[in-house]
């Protein structure tokens, strides 16, 4: 069914990668062929912050099936993203034109390649060291941010960033100075390189709007550091995701949810013509149509069949453990096929 561009903005503004209401489809059995290792499920609530929980997840998957284990903080990840963000808007408004920008735009929106530029530069702790408060918001928060911008209670820059500092600690949590860890200490950012190097993740893409071969940044609204994807073709992305489970590495899966088929309460989402391997051009066209768009991220942590032997991907998701499968999904081989975004995978 074609949606319109407004449709699309609606959805994109209002729904985002937070839940979605229930929907009721017929109950399909799988049975998993590979199931990797994973942290337990979390709940983003009403945030938007999809692209941190399933970057982290991957993260954690790919430690978790060396043998280390570690679980980390979304929570500490969104509010130094949230900081940036504030730093930034007034460092606009303070430049000579500030009189005339009348507006500020703080937001949880993000791809998940953006996780990696975040914890490089700020680092990480781990879940058990820093969460949010249990009745924290980030749609009230990113709100809060915006009137102390627009309205600042203080005169000076450095003040100001104070200010906003201040206002974190109290809706979010206070930041330990230090990462403690298996009775060794740590700054942020020297945790954040024994879990994720630099470079350790190439993102992939498959569009044709851009020569295969190359890497360019995916024109989607959530893409606001600008990263550049790899692009391959399908059948190439298709092969390096069921590869790269099938290996024991996890993928970091962002596309699209809008679909019809897509039920979270059923943990199943398939394309209403299943059976048809949607093509290169498929994709494209619903790419440059809007209905194909940047809706959510989970972490490909397994590969099932039904009863018929259809092929599936197993997501780990983060809308918490209300559903059939406590949580994860699975998610059809031409579901994946036409609505990936984009899939972050291990160098190897």
């Amino acid at each position: 069914m074609k949606k319109s561009v407004l449709t699309i903005v609606a959805l994109i503004l209002l729904v985002g990668c937070s839940k979605q209401p229930k929907q009721h489809h017929p109950v399909v059995n799988f049975t998993d062929e590979v199931r990797l290792k994973t942290t337990p499920v979390k709940d983003q609530g009403s945030s938007s912050l999809c692209w941190v929980y399933a970057m982290l997840a991957t993260i954690e998957t790919e430690h978790l099936m060396k043998g280390d284990s570690v679980n980390l903080s979304p929570d500490y990840v969104a509010r130094m993203y949230l900081m940036e963000q504030a730093k930034q808007s007034l460092l606009i408004r303070s430049g000579s034109n500030a009189s005339a920008n009348r507006s500020a735009t703080i937001t949880t929106r993000g791809m998940a390649s953006m996780l990696i530029d975040l914890i490089q530069t700020y680092g990480l702790f781990p879940f058990d060291a820093y969460h949010k408060r249990e009745n924290a918001d980030y749609k009230v928060i990113t709100r809060k941010l915006e009137r102390a911008i627009l309205s600042p209670k203080t005169n000076t820059l450095a003040e100001q960033v104070n200010y906003i500092d201040a206002l974190l600690d109290d809706k979010i949590g206070f930041i330990p100075k230090q990462v403690f860890l298996y009775r060794a200490t740590y700054t942020p950012q020297q945790f954040a390189r024994s879990v994720c190097k630099n470079n350790e993740y190439l993102g992939l893409t498959s569009f044709t709007h851009h020569p295969f071969g190359e890497f360019f940044p995916l024109e989607v609204p959530d893409n606001y550091f600008h990263n550049t994807f790899l692009n391959v073709p399908i059948d190439t992305l298709m092969h390096r995701i069921e590869q790269s489970v099938r290996s024991g590495h996890p993928v970091c899966w962002e596309g699209d949810t809008s679909e019809d088929g897509f039920s979270f309460a059923e943990g199943v989402a398939k394309l209403d013509n299943d059976n048809q391997q949607p093509t290169q051009a498929d994709r494209q066209r619903a790419f440059e149509t809007y209905r194909t768009t940047d809706d959510h991220c989970m972490e490909i942590v397994g590969i099932a069949h039904d009863k018929a032997g259809n092929k599936y991907f197993c997501c780990k998701n983060s809308w918490g453990k209300n559903n059939r499968f406590d949580g994860f999904m699975y998610l059809s081989y031409n579901y994946v096929r036409l609505k990936t975004i984009a899939a972050y995978v291990v160098r190897t």
